[in-house]
């Protein structure tokens, strides 16, 4: 397997491009970003309007000012989540940035967190990000919002860009935290074209004298101050003149003024010049050698330095050309307006030689051990049978390395019926369509191409081994267990990387199945199989995590989990990579880290793995993430947003014909609800999700998603809120005793949580305390947390009592000492829960009550009563925070409550809300 050194990150990605003799100042633009006091300052136009040039003068009035500043230009290789962060920590450490510090030992090791450490920095600081467009990955843009939401406030986040990006921009507006520069502003005003054309006529090697002033005025006019237009225009002029009547005859102000000014630029370039630029526009980057291959005849060095000095569209970058290094030597890009320009040039004047220009540059990067390149030149020229062959000797390692999304990618741009013959090549393709398009895809291809009854034993032992995943994948797991047994007798195939990807399957059909002792073995046997597969190291401790998390272990759980999730880059030919094929791992990290309350990093992790782990359709982690993403919404107060999860998850599971998806977002439905106190609609959801098979199967089987998240336990929690506790402790009982004899330790856990809690409202507080007094004492070992603080306000208030109890028994002169760990895991519970609820004060009658409500207070109290934050109430009633406050300082002194949680308990009694 090919090595490649760990990439290094462009200079030019990390500096705004230098300041040019004919640059103008653009003092306006940078007065109002100056005089903005907001999170997001977003610079939007379409290209040539000089957006960089505009962002790049405020950074440096920013620096002026002693604000720490940081660049960032992005492009489409950007949307590989794991170069993103890679870039942005780069960027971000230099602001000085220091790696935050959180609880417990897993989280201070590892990769430096940008996203974090920006969140926790405390100096003023402005990150660029500059040519936006380019980002289209929805964990990208994930990351970008949370980025954004969490600012500190000195932080501020100034984005170029050519499209409106999806950043939750409505949101910024409303909250008055987004400034937006868009095209009307960037246009040059006349004053500004005038200084343009002075610069150019003082600087130009052959300038053609001065503009006259009406000519100026009407060049203006006519460009409506596009900087690209007025540029190009200006090129024009020197070599016409203003005697020829070009200005009159320049006319339109969109792209194809600059196709037209192009073409009038490359007409006029020396044969050899001309010839060069349209035959290396098909590089991405160009450095002397790749262009040598291009153009034989040429000097391309010299060439190079030429279009260079001459400001022709090309600008100076580094050495590094998708994931490789050539540090010795200079490399340059096209303008993207220009390459866009010369390509489709290309294109008419020399179609036959498209083909033959990119096999030489294929073939450059081949030479050069650089596969990435050379097989997506290859492709792009239409050479398929050449990038095949290419993919026979490196595909088998991208595999093992789980670069799933690449090799998609190429396969998909292939024929079928070319890679029919390169049968070793068909079951890589369909292990990379499994993991980034989803079993049914994989399926439909394994029926298509024959695999399973392929002449060649390799192929057809490969197949095999693929079939029970992909059931179970698609939540069969019955039929993946008997065709995963079939498959078992068949080993060794000598197929390393299928025979561990079996064997780890087989471990999770068998776990599911409820055999854990069997499936430990198999995950043994994967270990010994996976020889250097990080993908498959991946997949296995992702499984052992997950064991360990139902078995209780939630410290060595977490442990496996980043392991799994760092598996896939932690070689030197694969660098730091959240997307490599292991969104498997990283929900369940996600999971993981949310269990320790560390919410802000859960979302984080969130953003990357929630929009792979829907992309590939496996129906548990499309559970947990949706819930997970639903409940941090509900815990930031932003209830829309909680809601909105769900229905995307039980969208997603009826349009994959997923009952158990559509019913695991039902049951969280229905648990938000209860938390709101809105019973019946609570318990209509779960009549809704009531699916007798589903759950009958579900009880004869250990499914992820449903292993603290059922029916029976949905039930038992509703009839503690709203029916009969009594009743709920004899289901509890039931279910905790099964829960412990197959050691789910977590799930009993829960249970007992849940049993506290009909013990309290049963009116026995004393066992109630004694019960979460067990509950306590495991979960501290382990670290749990919000296994018990999801249940809500009453489960805190118990938490508190128990607390105050510990604290009245020592005063008392008690001589039972407090085990240290439980001590310091109760401070931080204690702190998660928030402030002990206040003492129920009696609810004044309506005469007594000292004014009444307003419809708008009324209408207040039932937001607040359902989980709204105060940000997210201003937004829905159309008034700022500090209305809100007002609005909430005049419910408690009406209703004479001290708290927030008062007031709703009390404007419940008088029945003015639900």
């Amino acid at each position: 397997m090919q090595q490649h050194p760990t990439p290094r990150i462009l200079e030019t990605k990390l500096s705004p491009p230098a300041f040019g003799a004919t640059q103008v100042p653009r003092t306006a633009i940078g007065d109002v970003a100056a005089a903005a006091a907001v999170k997001l300052v977003l610079v939007r136009a379409p290209a040539g309007f000089g957006k960089t040039t505009a962002m790049a003068q405020m950074r440096e009035r920013m620096e002026a000012q002693g604000i720490a500043t940081a660049w960032l230009t992005l492009d489409r290789a950007d949307n590989d989540v794991s170069r993103f962060l890679h870039c942005l920590a780069e960027a971000v450490q230099r602001l000085g940035v220091e790696a935050p510090r959180f609880h417990g030992a897993h989280d201070t090791h590892g990769p430096f967190d940008a996203v974090a450490a920006l969140a926790a920095h405390d100096s003023p600081f402005t990150l660029f990000l500059d040519d936006f467009e380019g980002v289209q990955e929805p964990a990208v843009l994930g990351l970008v919002r949370e980025i954004v939401e969490h600012l500190p406030r000195r932080g501020q986040i100034v984005i170029g860009s050519r499209s409106l990006p999806d950043l939750g921009l409505g949101r910024l507006r409303a909250r008055g935290q987004l400034l937006e520069i868009d095209t009307d502003r960037l246009r040059f005003s006349l004053e500004e074209t005038t200084a343009f054309f002075a610069l150019r006529t003082t600087h130009a090697a052959a300038a053609a004298g001065a503009l006259p002033p009406d000519m100026l005025s009407q060049l203006h006019s006519k460009t409506e101050g596009w900087v690209a237009a007025l540029w190009l225009a200006s090129m024009a002029l020197e070599r016409h003149g203003t005697e020829t009547g070009f200005v009159e005859r320049f006319s339109g102000s969109d792209r194809a003024v600059a196709d037209y000014l192009a073409e009038d630029v490359l007409a006029h370039q020396p044969g050899e010049i001309r010839d060069f630029l349209l035959r290396t526009s098909i590089l991405r980057q160009l450095d002397a050698s790749v262009c040598q291959a291009l153009c034989p005849r040429a000097d391309c060095a010299a060439i190079l330095e030429r279009l260079a000095a001459s400001n022709l569209f090309v600008t100076r970058v580094g050495g590094e050309v998708d994931g490789s290094v050539d540090g010795e030597s200079d490399a340059w890009r096209y303008h993207s307006l220009f390459a866009d320009f010369l390509r489709a040039q290309l294109v008419r004047e020399m179609p036959g030689e498209i083909e033959r220009l990119h096999l030489a540059a294929s073939g450059w990067y081949e030479s050069h051990e650089r596969p990435v390149p050379a097989i997506d030149h290859a492709i792009e020229g239409g050479d398929h049978p050449h990038a095949l062959t290419l993919l026979d000797g490196y595909a088998a390692g991208f595999l093992e390395q789980g670069r799933m999304r690449m090799l998609a990618r190429w396969f998909s741009a292939i024929p079928g019926h070319q890679l029919r013959g390169h049968p070793f090549l068909q079951p890589i393709s369909l292990w990379a369509t499994c993991f980034t398009h989803g079993p049914w895809d994989a399926m439909r291809q394994l029926d298509e191409w024959g695999c399973l009854d392929s002449p060649i034993a390799e192929v057809r032992a490969s197949a095999h081994t693929l079939v029970p995943l992909l059931l179970a994948m698609q939540d069969r797991h019955d039929e993946a267990y008997e065709a995963g047994r079939l498959a078992l007798a068949r080993l060794p195939t000598g197929l390393a990387f299928a025979d561990s990807v079996l064997l780890n399957a087989m471990a999770h059909i068998l776990a599911v199945r409820g055999d854990p002792h069997e499936a430990r073995r198999m995950l043994e046997a994967a270990r010994r199989e996976q020889g250097n597969s990080t993908f498959n190291r991946m997949y296995t401790e992702s499984l052992a995590g997950l064991f360990d998390l139902h078995e209780g272990r939630l410290r060595q759980a977490t442990a496996r989990l980043r392991m799994a999730v760092d598996a896939t880059h932690s070689t030197h030919a694969v660098p730091y990579n959240h997307s490599h094929g292991n969104a498997w791992a990283g929900v369940l990290y996600a999971g993981a880290v949310y269990e320790t309350n560390q919410l802000v990093q859960a979302g984080h992790l969130l953003n990357v793995y929630l929009p792979l782990a829907r992309d590939v359709g496996l129906p548990d982690h499309m559970i947990l993430s949706h819930v997970m993403r639903s409940r941090l919404a509900f815990h930031a107060g932003d209830i829309d947003a909680a809601f909105q999860a769900l229905t995307e998850l039980e969208y997603l599971g009826h349009h994959r014909q997923l009952p158990r998806v559509v019913a695991g977002a039902k049951l969280e439905r229905s648990r938000m609800l209860l938390l709101q106190g809105n019973g019946p609609a609570s318990h209509d959801e779960l009549l809704r999700a009531d699916d007798p098979a589903l759950w009958e199967r579900e009880r004869r089987q250990r499914l992820p998603a449903h292993d603290l998240d059922y029916l029976v336990l949905a039930r038992a929690r509703w009839d503690i809120a709203f029916g009969d506790a009594r009743a709920a402790l004899a289901v509890l009982d039931a279910e905790l005793h099964a829960a412990l004899a197959s050691a789910r330790n977590r799930r009993a856990l829960t249970l007992r949580v849940l049993r506290a809690l009909a013990l309290q409202r049963s009116g026995d507080a004393s066992a109630a305390l004694d019960e979460i007094a067990v509950v306590l004492q495991a979960a501290s070992q382990e670290g749990f947390v919000r296994l018990i603080l999801d249940e809500g306000p009453a489960v805190g208030a118990l938490v508190h009592r128990y607390a105050t109890a510990q604290q009245e028994s020592h005063a008392r002169g008690g001589h039972q000492t407090i085990d240290p760990i439980l001590a310091d895991y109760l401070q931080r519970l204690l702190q998660a829960a928030g402030p002990a609820p206040a003492g129920e004060a009696e609810a004044p009658s309506g005469d007594a009550m000292k004014e009444p409500l307003t419809r708008k207070e009324i209408r207040l109290l039932q937001l607040l009563a359902e989980g709204y934050s105060n940000n997210a109430m201003a937004e829905k009633l159309f008034v700022s925070d500090s209305t809100v406050r007002t609005h909430l300082r005049n419910i408690n002194m009406k209703l004479d409550a001290k708290s927030r949680t008062q007031a709703v308990a009390i404007a419940r009694k008088l029945g003015v809300i639900r």
